[in-house]
């Protein structure tokens, strides 16, 4: 049985408008049950990788398979955005119903899934997501962060096996972005596999996984640990590290004899009071 649900062969893509190449010969596998974590500056091509993934965009070159699925295969496309459902920065633009237990049901309805089955979905994923007491509310009086839940929720409702966040907590204050976060970790814990956009570092810290992309290309791949104690080269790519890891190398230059890996604060105080 294979083990990997995401499989992407050499892949390149550019817009129309443009020469150069926004995803530049990827490759990358992506594990069931994985939390990856993709970072990079605008433009980067981590966006572009995502709506490649979701069957949006379509390849120039290379292949990418969903569960086994080609996503240049259009009779597989619905197949494919169940599977591994897609959620946005503004999640506004994903919620079409004026009730928030309505707009969960709508991705079953379209599959033509039976009525009993909605109903238990709808509440199994708002359970799920911690927003089964807001089913009846109008979505546009929940906060920034309760709607990425409900778009979520929304996901969940499709069965789907993995779930792609082009930066979901771009447009939320930081209570907003926690909540999510928690919402990521537990699903993830639940066996869903998880795909995040994102370029918040405290974000990335909590994968499994961390891929930098710049310039179309992937040119970090590994654990946390081992992704961000490049600090020269990943600043050299435009983005910024963990602020313990800075602090933890200033330390070490200091005299400190300290692993130079850390990327969590209670790990940086439980080493300094030994």
């Amino acid at each position: 049985m294979d083990d990997y649900i995401i499989k992407i062969d050499n892949l390149k893509f550019k817009y129309e408008k443009n020469s150069d190449y926004a995803v530049k010969g990827v490759s990358l596998n992506v594990r069931k049950g994985e939390f990856t974590a993709i970072i990079g500056h605008n433009g980067s091509g981590k966006s572009t990788l995502a709506k490649l993934i979701n069957s949006i965009l379509v390849p120039r070159s290379g292949r990418i398979t969903v569960k086994g699925m080609d996503t240049c295969d259009d009779s597989k496309l619905w197949d494919i955005r169940q599977t591994a459902g897609m959620v946005f920065q503004n999640p506004d633009n994903q919620l079409v119903a004026t009730i928030i237990e309505e707009d969960i049901a709508f991705g079953p309805e379209n599959l033509g899934v039976a009525p009993e089955e909605i109903r238990r979905r709808v509440d199994d994923a708002l359970n799920t997501v911690g927003m089964y007491e807001y089913r009846k509310r109008p979505p546009h009086l929940l906060s920034g962060g309760q709607k990425q839940r409900i778009a979520i929720a929304g996901i969940l409702a499709l069965n789907s096996d993995c779930i792609i966040l082009d930066e979901p907590t771009a447009m939320l204050d930081p209570s907003g972005r926690r909540e999510v976060l928690e919402t990521l970790k537990k699903l993830n814990a639940q066996g869903k596999t998880i795909l995040l956009i994102t370029h918040y570092m405290d974000e990335a810290v909590q994968a499994d996984r961390v891929i930098v992309m710049d310039n179309g290309n992937i040119k970090l791949d590994g654990t946390p640990k081992e992704v961000f104690r490049n600090i020269d080269e990943i600043k050299k790519y435009g983005l910024d590290v963990p602020q313990v890891t800075e602090l933890t190398q200033e330390l070490i230059k200091e005299g400190l004899k300290l692993p130079p890996d850390i990327i969590d604060v209670k790990e940086l105080v439980d080493l300094l009071c030994q």
